[in-house]
């Protein structure tokens, strides 16, 4: 009987060690987890607001209406700006007109643009490198400039900052 009860406190013992420890990882998890949800509340405390349009576009990967954005035909020297954290994206000087009803650039500011094939395989998407906000599609073998490449951008996702003269 004395052995039976000796087997039945080891067990009880052990059941109950690992479950302190489970409790201890399970906290310390959700310490790391809440640390990360603030570390990215704090980044988009620091993002423009945006629009309902702009947030359709930017957040939900929407498409403006081709021929309606505002920088489709800029042609003044600056940077393009994330709409949504500022970050410079493109400079004027790769812009150019493909005529797609959008603003075109061959060629991003290094490091800015991150590419993303979409699900389906037949297009990649392009985002703001620093806040994965949604600006287009990128395609590439169409033959429009040197670099061969075209960056099909939402106006609705970029800001202008005009060179100082």
């Amino acid at each position: 009987m004395r052995m039976m009860l000796n087997k039945l406190f080891l067990i009880s013992a052990v059941v109950l060690s690992m479950s302190l420890t489970a409790c201890a990882q399970k906290k310390d998890k959700g310490k790391q987890e809440q640390s990360t949800d603030q570390v990215i509340q704090k980044k988009k405390m620091n993002w423009n607001p945006l629009t309902p349009e702009e947030e359709r576009v930017i957040v939900n990967k929407g498409t403006e209406y081709p021929g309606t954005g505002k920088y489709e035909h800029t042609t003044d020297k600056g940077t393009y700006t994330c709409k949504r954290c500022n970050a410079a994206l493109y400079r004027s000087e790769s812009k150019f007109d493909a005529r797609c009803g959008w603003p075109a650039f061959d060629d991003e500011i290094k490091g800015a643009v991150k590419r993303i094939p979409d699900a389906d395989g037949s297009r990649t998407e392009i985002v703001c490198a620093n806040c994965n906000a949604h600006l287009g599609h990128v395609f590439l073998g169409e033959g429009f400039t040197n670099k061969d490449t075209r960056h099909c951008v939402n106006s609705i996702s970029m800001n202008f900052v005009p060179d100082k003269k």
